[in-house]
């Protein structure tokens, strides 16, 4: 039995990068990588942004990495940063309590913080609210930290300060649902969010503790299980952040993305951003491009060992 025409185009890809890799010189095996996951986008109805980075060699390829993309929820992962970096300021603390009204928890919005306190009035660790943020993309809970460090301005002035330059971060959740075009104005390019994600592992951003946190919280993310984890082998350990918009009335999906940092079985790390932006495919073919991608890179990095 022959395999579907899409799995046949991934399947070619991957043997082609596969018989290259061991038939062509290591200078010439990033742009093989390249060519591979051009394929794997070839033809699609979207806009598609890729960055991707070996943390250790600094081995490095994207496509339209420089292209300004709508992050949906990847930029609770900003918000995380931001939040952590005033804990280790001194100016907040992970155990103490923020009140949460019930006019805090709006309704027709993801948020399993609501489901379990659907009446609010509670007082939530900030460690949890940031959880439910992070591994759960709360929507609620984001907003609830924007209002406790400031606004989306301190976000976006923390990002600049610590030289994430391509990132724009105007609107809350609340704000983005009420108008399709405002999630627009929430962009990051492909490179800049790998740069942040290579930051981050590197230790350069937060104390040990903020870090240990955040790495365990985005681990643990609940969503976007078909994306880059999606054909990685069961044990790969994954640190992510995924985003996802709604489909308008024009079969339009402003985003499907996904960004993380991925532990290859050598103990290397690959710090990979995908952002798929105004497509016309269907939730499933977007999310299987986001994996056919990590998987391919995968593959990639595991057989060139340094």
């Amino acid at each position: 039995m022959s395999l579907p025409k899409t799995k046949q185009k991934t399947a070619a890809a991957t043997a082609t990068i596969l018989f290259l890799l061991i038939t062509f010189p290591v200078f010439a095996q990033t742009t093989i990588l390249k060519s591979g996951i051009e394929e794997i986008i070839a033809g699609k109805k979207a806009e598609i942004g890729v960055a991707i980075c070996e943390i250790k060699s600094k081995d490095t390829l994207n496509i339209n990495g420089d292209a300004r993309l709508p992050m949906a929820s990847v930029f609770k992962f900003h918000i995380a940063l931001a939040v952590l970096s005033k804990v280790d300021s001194g100016q907040f603390n992970l155990n103490q309590e923020i009140y949460v009204k019930k006019t805090d928890l709006l309704p027709d919005t993801w948020s399993p913080m609501r489901e379990k306190y659907p009446n609010g009035e509670v007082k939530l660790k900030l460690s949890e609210i940031l959880k439910y943020t992070v591994s759960e993309s709360d929507n609620n809970g984001c907003d609830i930290l924007l209002r406790l460090i400031g606004s989306t301005k301190t976000v976006n002035d923390y990002m600049h300060k610590i030289g994430i330059k391509a990132v724009s971060i105007q609107a809350n959740e609340e704000e983005m649902h009420k108008d399709w075009n405002i999630q627009f104005s929430n962009w990051t390019t492909p490179k800049a969010a790998t740069k942040l994600l290579t930051d981050f592992y590197d230790g350069k951003l937060l104390s040990k503790e903020s870090y240990d946190f955040l790495w365990t919280i985005m681990s643990e993310t609940t969503g976007g299980k078909n994306r880059i984890k999606g054909q990685l082998p069961e044990e790969t350990w994954v640190a992510h952040k995924t985003g996802t918009s709604d489909t308008n009335e024009f079969g339009i999906t402003a985003a499907i993305n996904d960004i993380g940092i991925v532990t290859l079985p050598d103990g290397r790390h690959l710090a990979i951003s995908i952002f798929i932006s105004n497509s016309k495919e269907s939730h499933e073919v977007n999310e299987k491009i986001i994996s056919d991608i990590s998987k391919m890179a995968w593959d990639y990095f595991v057989r060139t060992i340094k």
